[in-house]
């Protein structure tokens, strides 16, 4: 079975998930550092998107809508272009962005759903309550 009841992925896609996450670091680091981004920007943002956690203080819904705006590689693209169109600082931003979604996804981290933080398109993250 591929897709588990909940959605998510299993392996061995889910192990290919991964990996890609991995290169997306890899490359966005990477990228980051042949373009001369200053590494005090990057340690600085690189957790910078976790801060959409904050939204399932509002409870699990408004939580995980939250979380996969501030998790899915739509917002660094659209970033990356404005900022080569303006040739500023952005792109250096994208690349962070794109390197922490590429960390979380390599950790098996993926986008929420709306049940509960751990329920993600990559499978159940962390032990559930009253396991």
């Amino acid at each position: 079975m591929v897709v588990n009841s909940m959605g998510a992925v299993n392996s061995p896609p889910r192990m290919w998930l991964k990996a890609e996450g991995l290169a997306v670091f890899a490359l966005s680091s990477l990228t980051y550092y042949v373009f001369g981004g200053p590494w005090w920007l990057y340690v600085l943002l690189i957790l910078a998107p976790d801060l959409a956690m904050l939204g399932y203080l509002g409870g699990p819904a408004l939580g995980a809508r939250l979380y996969n705006l501030a998790h899915s590689y739509v917002g660094p693209i659209i970033l990356a272009i404005v900022g080569a169109v303006t040739a500023s600082a952005a792109v250096a931003v994208a690349l962070i962005w794109c390197a922490h979604i590429g960390m979380d996804r390599m950790l098996g981290y993926g986008l929420k759903y709306p049940t509960a933080f751990g329920d993600t398109h990559l499978g159940t993250v962390g032990k559930r309550p009253g396991v």
